[in-house]
């Protein structure tokens, strides 16, 4: 692990650092299973990170990464609802919705925990949940139609379809283009037909 620190202009920190920590995991010095953040401190916490490590006898990269996962096992997300009977920590989130498929760990989190969305979020979110081409659903009869109708559950999203139309879905939501090139289904039928995906 290493950490490297940016001052200000002529090497003198005027009122913070930009520190970039590297958190090794892989081996032979690769990083396949680590990244490097860049944080920005005021001189003050900067040279209390180094104390600190000097306590716990770590690296300040290593203490970081070790205050860094003691903050999520403490920082309460939701109070106690749903399948858990305590508080809900970042820690928990962590665990319930990680997934190395971003598609698959943003689904996740949209569905759990929506208040932890992002505006831009939101906007991809209403895009993926009305689209009934990535949702196992079932006909439903409206006079002599048929509607196809879903729930918001994970069980019933289709991850594959969401995989692979993703960018799609990305760049729709940031105004790239336009929801034309979504997934398309058949929203209704007449009653009459066979039961079957309208897509």
């Amino acid at each position: 692990m290493a950490v490297r620190k940016k001052g200000g202009k002529g090497g003198k920190v005027s009122r913070s650092e930009v520190v970039t920590v590297r958190l090794d995991r892989g081996k032979g010095g690769k990083l396949s299973r680590s990244e490097v953040v860049t944080v920005r401190l005021d001189p003050r916490l900067r040279y209390g990170v180094e104390l600190a490590a000097r306590k716990h006898r770590r690296t300040a990269s290593s203490f970081i990464e070790w205050a860094i996962e003691r903050a999520l096992q403490k920082m309460v997300i939701r109070e106690g609802v749903g399948e858990y009977q305590g508080s809900v920590t970042a820690e928990d989130v962590l665990n319930k919705v990680w997934d190395v498929d971003e598609p698959d760990r943003f689904a996740k989190l949209a569905i759990n925990f929506p208040e932890l969305l992002t505006h831009e979020e939101q906007i991809l979110w209403k895009l993926i949940r009305e689209c009934g081409a990535l949702w196992r659903g079932h006909w439903e009869q409206h006079g002599d139609r048929e509607l196809w109708a879903w729930e918001i559950s994970e069980r019933y999203l289709d991850l594959e379809q969401l995989r692979e139309h993703w960018d799609t879905f990305i760049q729709t939501a940031k105004g790239y283009l336009t929801s034309e090139g979504l997934p398309h289904w058949d929203r209704d039928r007449p009653a009459d037909d066979l039961d079957a995906p309208p897509f």
